[in-house]
């Protein structure tokens, strides 16, 4: 196998991996990565590879905290993990704020910079589990939260 293939085929277990999301940490990833033959795999390497991905932390079935990887992005559907990953959304009349699980305030963000000034989001800035949305117009704030809360609205009702 050459070095093109190992790489492709580290990507698809590492991917694979996640999609059973019961790995709750690096080291986990790592030493399942192992088992199936990928010797020269460490901690760092999967840190990277779980940004790169845009892997989040979030609870599983069992209400574990797990690594998974988010759907593709996109407007999240009724379906879509990405509306679980948001918690709650307020406003104190000048920024709107957008608490999610932890770990996924950045795939939020990303979601929420790729909507257009019209849907009243001037920008984002993202942590952990908090966003800070600046809103297009002060003045129609509300309106900004009604979108933004019919966008996830599965995640909470």
């Amino acid at each position: 196998m050459n070095p093109q293939q190992k790489q492709e085929a580290l990507i698809q277990a590492f991917k694979d991996l996640l999609k059973q999301e019961q790995f709750g940490s690096q080291g986990e990833i790592v030493d399942a990565l192992k088992t199936q033959g990928f010797d020269n795999i460490s901690q760092s390497k999967i840190s990277r590879m779980l940004s790169k991905f845009g892997a989040v932390r979030t609870r599983n079935a069992r209400q574990e905290m797990v690594y998974c990887l988010p759907a593709e992005l996109g407007v999240p559907t009724a379906q879509s993990p990405l509306k679980q990953l948001v918690l709650e959304i307020e406003h104190n009349g000048i920024m709107i704020i957008i608490q999610t699980s932890p770990g996924a305030a950045q795939l939020i963000a990303r979601l929420l910079d790729s909507l257009s000034k019209s849907d009243g989001v001037l920008g984002t800035i993202a942590g952990d589990d908090t966003i800070f949305i600046a809103p297009t117009d002060v003045n129609n704030i509300q309106k900004t939260i009604n979108k933004l809360e019919r966008l996830f609205s599965k995640a909470l009702s």
